[in-house]
């Protein structure tokens, strides 16, 4: 994908009603007051060898870097959310409201806009060089953790 597409994905994603209860939505799952996408990732790749995975990596990496760029100029500087907190809060038996739970589990830190009473965050999730990266995003109205 591109990064044109990423960002009609994003906008359609923003412009669209949210389903009252949990069901998948193409590349990712919507729920009451969100939807989430994976952008890139590398799900089916483990066969790929070390140089076609790393290559891989850097692509995703870069496509989340221009995404980055382009929603700053649309919407400004980004919060820069570290999980830290919720990571804690969870291991420790607290429920994380969804679409965090993921994001939560998964990553260090995500950045996140508020453009017109809808929270956007680009969630890049990094595993070890085998299980590479992925890129996705989410459009929700519940707040953060």
């Amino acid at each position: 994908m591109t990064t044109a597409h990423h960002l009609r994905l994003i906008d359609g994603m923003r412009s669209r009603g949210f389903p009252l209860e949990r069901i998948s939505s193409g590349s990712g799952v919507s729920g009451p007051g969100y939807h989430t996408a994976l952008l890139t990732g590398e799900h089916g790749h483990e066969e790929r060898d070390g140089a076609d995975r790393a290559e891989d990596r850097v692509q995703c990496l870069a496509e989340h870097d221009a995404l980055l760029t382009l929603l700053t100029l649309r919407w400004g500087e980004p919060h820069v959310i570290s999980l830290w907190s919720a990571q804690e809060r969870m291991t420790a038996g607290e429920v994380i409201a969804e679409p965090w739970a993921e994001p939560v589990a998964s990553c260090e830190y995500l950045q996140l806009w508020r453009a017109e009473g809808r929270w956007v965050a680009v969630v890049l999730y990094q595993g070890d060089d085998r299980s590479g990266c992925e890129l996705g995003v989410l459009v929700t109205v519940v707040d953060p953790p």
